[in-house]
């Protein structure tokens, strides 16, 4: 076989690999999207080990001065809303407490569907080649670290609001 028909069939073999995995990727996806879609208000109105604030986040400052989020954050897709009863969070909205304490809930649902769409990342291991699952592990961690990261410094910011709305005996 010409070298040049060896270099051909692999990267027709290599091509149907990524077409799998497009696929593999957009089902995993929209089905964590679903899945925490479906979880009640009372699943997310409390943070989990998971969620909780860090010490090392400083309040949302590790985001601004390390990762400048108040530049690029912008940039990222909303999607909260793609699914029926769904929750806009591209903008802040009414500024009651109760209507901050529900984005804040939202925050928390879309941090762990980032979370879990990032869990199955280990399978893109099996069938891939090795430059391909690292590709994919990129893929994994470029498409949901932001919005991990987004998610996190507004919850930071929201509930700094909410404690001093809170604090100060504002209407609900």
């Amino acid at each position: 076989m010409s070298r040049r028909r060896r270099l051909l069939s692999w990267l027709a073999r290599a091509l149907v690999k990524i077409g799998i995995d497009a696929v593999a990727w957009a089902a995993i996806q929209s089905t964590t999207g679903y899945g925490v879609h479906r979880l009640t208000v009372r699943r997310l109105d409390h943070d989990t080990w998971v969620t909780r604030r860090r010490r090392w986040e400083r309040g949302g400052a590790f985001y601004v001065e390390q990762l400048r989020i108040r530049r690029w954050k912008g940039l990222l897709p909303e999607a909260g809303a793609v699914f029926a009863g769904g929750f806009d969070k591209g903008r802040l909205g009414a500024r009651s407490a109760d209507h901050l304490r529900r984005h804040v809930i939202e925050t928390r649902r879309a941090e762990i569907g980032h979370w879990l769409a990032l869990l199955p990342t280990p399978l893109f291991w099996r069938w891939n080649p090795r430059w391909l699952a690292l590709v994919m592990t990129a893929y994994a961690a470029a498409i949901n670290g932001p919005c991990i990261v987004a998610q996190r410094y507004n919850r930071l910011r929201l509930q700094r609001v909410l404690e001093r709305l809170e604090s100060s005996g504002a209407p609900r």
